[in-house]
């Protein structure tokens, strides 16, 4: 964008109506927002102006920082991924969309409806020069730290070549965000033997080799959480689906704890006791720590944000977009892509 060269002032666009607790927990996470990133940074709430507007008359803080940019329309989670882009143009997400593409904001958040506001992005904004499809990218809380996982929900479909571009930019945003020097890349597949894994995962395979970083092979599912790999290669389709299953197995275990702990009086005491860690375990494994995940590979900065985000996971998707703007992760991504070309 016209905007990257000169970041003295960063402005954020942020979809106000994107979500399933919108506006109230999305206001409330851009009013917390301001405390933690810094002050040159404002932001642009795109919606309802009305209903933004009575949110924000909530708060007795200073709300110079914040300027509204009105708009007409919706996008609900039910409409079909077209929504944004044919039939209502003037929905929050697609305007947000159009102020990063002008200049006008240098980034952008949503926690609306993912299939929208992808089309929405790729058609928009573009694609990076040498990426053929944008990939969601998400980080993962591990025993040992965090790993990348993507694609972990832009496409449902990926050829070897996407998967190849995957991995590249995976590993940058490693670097990047993680901050680890010399991540390890891993292609997702049914079995940790070179020979293992569908058409396109053994074609993959041979790409990935040929890389100039820390290829490690195929990882299955049981390497996920045992410090293996930092980077998780797969399409979006698996990605959504091991995304999901992680959530949901995280929330059973936990619910299967709470429910054991209370059938006997000795269990409640020792759980008193060891309080403390079963926080820093919760706190830890917080989906909602990470606030939301880039949609890496357009021509942009998209941070998308769990649809059932609270304020407090939407404050972080806010300082993810920060983040990232300031590290410049597409001139990085541009610059990875060329020197593997």
């Amino acid at each position: 964008s016209n905007r990257s060269w000169q970041l003295v002032n960063m402005i954020i666009a942020l979809d106000a109506m994107g979500g399933d607790n919108a506006p109230q927990e999305i206001i409330s996470g851009a009013i917390q927002a301001l405390e933690e990133i810094p002050a040159d940074v404002s932001f642009k709430l795109v919606g309802d102006e009305s209903l933004i507007q009575s949110e924000l008359d909530k708060y007795q803080v200073d709300l110079s920082r914040f300027s509204i940019v009105h708009t007409s329309e919706v996008v609900t989670m039910d409409d079909p991924p077209t929504a944004a882009i044919r039939g209502k143009k003037d929905s929050s997400i697609a305007i947000a969309v159009k102020l990063v593409k002008e200049g006008e904001a240098d980034a952008l958040v949503s926690a609306g409806n993912t299939g929208a506001s992808v089309a929405c992005c790729v058609l928009k904004l573009g694609r990076l020069p040498g990426i053929d499809r944008p990939a969601i990218a998400t980080v993962i809380p591990a025993p040992h730290g965090k790993f990348v996982l993507l694609d972990s929900g832009a496409n449902v479909d990926s050829k070897p070549e996407m998967l190849n571009q995957f991995s590249i930019m995976g590993e940058i945003y490693a670097k990047a965000i993680l901050e680890l020097e010399s991540p390890r890349v891993g292609l997702f597949s049914n079995g940790s033997e070179d020979g293992k894994g569908n058409e396109v995962t053994k074609a993959t395979f041979k790409l990935l080799k040929e890389n100039d970083y820390n290829f490690i092979g195929n990882v299955e599912g049981t390497d996920l959480f045992k410090d293996k790999v930092d980077v998780v290669v797969c399409d979006g389709f698996i990605g959504n689906l091991v995304l999901k299953s992680c959530e949901g197995i995280a929330k059973g275990i936990s619910g299967m704890l709470k429910e054991n702990i209370k059938k006997r009086q000795v269990r409640k005491v020792g759980y008193a006791l060891s309080k403390g860690a079963f926080d820093e375990l919760k706190e830890k494994t917080d989906s909602r720590a990470t606030g939301g995940a880039p949609l890496l590979g357009v021509n942009g900065i998209f941070i998308k944000a769990h649809g059932s985000s609270d304020s407090y996971a939407l404050k972080n998707a806010l300082k993810v977009a920060h983040e990232l703007t300031q590290k410049q992760i597409n001139k990085q991504i541009i610059a990875g892509i060329e020197q593997e070309a």
